[in-house]
């Protein structure tokens, strides 16, 4: 599987070179494993009924959740559909990220990763790929 996705990756970038964006300016994520230290959660796919409680509840037999938030539209106060889920520790975030990922909460597959940390003050741009 990792030769495929590096060739998927390579094809992407010689695509994107081809067309003139510097590869300096590109950056790669992977949530394929944790960044150091992480015990923080992104949960994408989230239903609009889901709340708090909820996605606790959800995410508690896999350890000590001390943290749960869900994003809001400012106007409509509306679920954007995503959130954080913060552990105690790595290997509950680790397992609960292992065992959630694609699995359907109230009728919906969650996408998860582990949260990158939030950059002040800095714009972070990552591009997006063109399917080929």
């Amino acid at each position: 599987m990792k030769n495929s996705v590096g060739r998927l990756i390579a094809g992407r970038v010689s695509t994107i070179l081809d067309n003139s964006i510097s590869p300096s300016t590109l950056r790669f994520y992977s949530s394929h494993s944790p960044p150091s230290s992480s015990t923080k959660l992104f949960v994408a796919g989230l239903s609009w009924s889901v709340d708090e409680k909820s996605l606790k509840d959800a995410f508690s037999s896999f350890g000590n959740v001390s943290e749960v938030r869900i994003m809001y539209d400012k106007e409509t106060g509306r679920s954007r559909g995503f959130g954080f889920v913060h552990f105690s520790n790595e290997n509950e975030a680790m397992s609960a990220k292992d065992a959630m990922d694609g699995k359907a909460l109230l009728g919906r597959p969650l996408r998860i990763s582990f949260a990158l940390e939030k950059v002040r003050g800095v714009p972070v741009i990552v591009p997006r790929l063109p399917h080929t």
